[in-house]
């Protein structure tokens, strides 16, 4: 993967004592999630930062190897058996050292939700699962979760871990199956997802905008 761009990083009017680490999909970059920070209806006062990494460039196989931005390789249409898992490790570490710089910054662990879109929301779940410290929520978005590699004994997040799950019924980049097939793994390993679906395809609706708004606001306490 190549050198990736400085985070966008959207500060809160008063000292941030909370952060949003939130991952693109496939071939975005950063500004992708940018404006719908207004739209989740958090209070004028909110004290969150928001982060929005770009990942690097890299050859996609079910592109014909064309370079774009990517968290790792998509090697073919079998997204839960078919995994870069390479790729996937590199990300997940990268977003283990923003989830690190955000605590040396004097943010509590407990106060950072990882989200994550598509490809980003499969990073999320697996780099969230593996941080030791407890985060205050995940929320992946249109995405899928792979059955983990080995027994997953090596996820260290609490299974009390608040996880937000939401999926367009009509996707055709990330079949609804799929979804619904990662959900059950979740819960296989312990976890109790919010499960929302959604009216569209690969994409976010204005109803799901406020349900994550809602999600914020309820993880890091907010009235």
């Amino acid at each position: 993967m190549d050198s990736m761009l400085p985070p966008i990083v959207l500060e809160p009017e008063t000292k941030a004592d909370a952060c949003v680490i939130w991952l693109h999909g496939l071939g975005a970059d950063g500004h992708d999630f940018e404006n719908i920070v207004p739209e989740l209806q958090l209070p004028a006062d909110h004290t969150i930062r928001f982060v929005f990494p770009t990942a690097g460039k890299m050859p996609v196989t079910v592109n014909l190897g064309s370079e774009m931005t990517a968290w790792y390789d998509i090697r073919s249409l079998d997204l839960l058996n078919d995994v870069d898992w390479e790729g996937v490790d590199n990300s997940v570490q990268f977003v283990h050292t923003l989830i690190e710089s955000q605590i040396s910054s004097g943010i509590e662990s407990d106060r950072i939700i990882l989200a994550g879109f598509s490809q980003g929301g499969m990073i999320i779940l697996n780099a969230g699962l593996t941080f030791e410290e407890p985060l205050a929520g995940m929320m992946a978005l249109s995405t899928y979760f792979p059955e983990p590699r080995g027994t997953g004994a090596f996820f260290l997040q609490p299974k009390s871990c608040p996880v937000f799950m939401a999926h367009g019924m009509n996707d055709p980049v990330c079949p609804f199956v799929a979804a619904e097939q990662s959900r059950q793994t979740l819960i296989g390993l312990g976890l109790q997802p919010q499960w929302h679906t959604y009216p569209m395809q690969h994409q976010v609706c204005l109803e799901e905008i406020k349900d994550m708004g809602s999600f914020i606001r309820h993880c890091l306490m907010i009235e």
